[in-house]
């Protein structure tokens, strides 16, 4: 199975550089900033909760993952569990309901790109009234968020409810990236007052421009891209898909820039990198934090 998800992944990488080699899509370049000492810091505790959706669901259960639990340790978990691990609650340093989202199937590593296909499609109406129809997601990633929709909601309002939330963070890495993204569009059609942020760590182009747009105006969005990882450059543009603003590059000498516009092609953000590297994918995102399972253990 990685066999096929790297066969997969590469095969368009190698299809995205050609294509970006024969003409460059139109974008505006627009300038990157570096972020400061105190804006970086800001991200890790998500970083963290990104990484405990990888750790065994009774580390987890337990709140007793090693370093990634003791990074968030005033964590109040309410729920643990779904095809791929979900893990929500409430936060007391951040004053925010967390759900935070793995790949639904770690074992295997299935790819993102092919995975149950990547055609776009509509969103469901009925999870998400009212939406735009001109939105388009990856059907791979839309069939696999009405897995875990319902609950997901069930459990954020009852956390809202039980701890006077009046924030929702959603996170999670590659896939797990992309389900938050749909959270960050669908919780704010259910739920009223409160605010809602999205953070995700190597999230793969989730949809068409129309849904980077309503992103950019409905979402507070922020994608954070490692180096030269190949992951939030797939699937290509040409098919369609479209990053929306909000990107931040780790560069190669660890210096975070924000990156304004949808795939800004400046040579500090991911859309400019002229290779790739497929195990920057993993990490590190900010100090060592890498993702995965190995070492995200109890502690002995």
């Amino acid at each position: 199975m990685f066999n096929s998800y790297l066969f997969s992944t590469l095969f368009l990488a190698i299809s995205y550089t050609k294509v970006c080699s024969a003409g460059p899509l139109l974008t505006e370049r627009l300038s990157p900033t570096e972020l400061s000492q105190a804006q970086m810091e800001g991200f890790a505790p998500f970083t963290h909760f990104a990484r405990v959706a990888y750790c065994q669901p009774s580390a987890v259960k337990s709140w007793s993952c090693g370093a990634e639990c003791k990074a968030n340790s005033d964590f109040i978990l309410v729920e643990v569990g779904g095809d791929g691990l979900t893990a929500q609650g409430y936060s007391p340093s951040q004053q925010s309901v967390i759900v935070a989202h793995q790949e639904s199937n770690p074992v295997h590593i299935e790819p993102w790109i092919t995975y149950a296909g990547f055609l776009p499609k509509s969103l469901d109406p009925s999870l998400f009234p009212g939406i735009p129809d001109n939105i388009l997601v990856h059907s791979g990633f839309a069939n696999d968020y009405t897995k875990s929709a319902a609950k997901v909601l069930d459990v954020v309002i009852r956390t809202v409810s039980d701890y006077k939330a009046t924030k929702v963070t959603t996170v999670g890495h590659s896939l797990g990236g992309a389900l938050a993204l749909l959270d960050g569009v669908y919780l704010p059609l259910h739920m009223s007052g409160g605010s809602f942020r999205t953070i995700t760590n190597g999230m793969p182009r989730v949809g068409n421009q129309a849904l980077a747009d309503y992103v950019d105006t409905d979402v507070s969005m922020t994608h954070i891209n490692n180096r030269k990882e190949t992951i939030p450059l797939l699937p290509p543009r040409f098919l369609g898909f479209e990053h929306s603003s909000g990107e931040i590059h780790i560069t190669e000498d660890g210096d975070w820039v924000s990156c304004p516009g949808h795939d800004n092609p400046d040579a500090q953000c991911t859309a400019g990198a002229l290779e790739t590297n497929l195990f920057d994918h993993y990490g590190p995102y900010g100090g060592d934090v890498m993702m995965g399972g190995k070492g995200c253990q109890p502690p002995a």
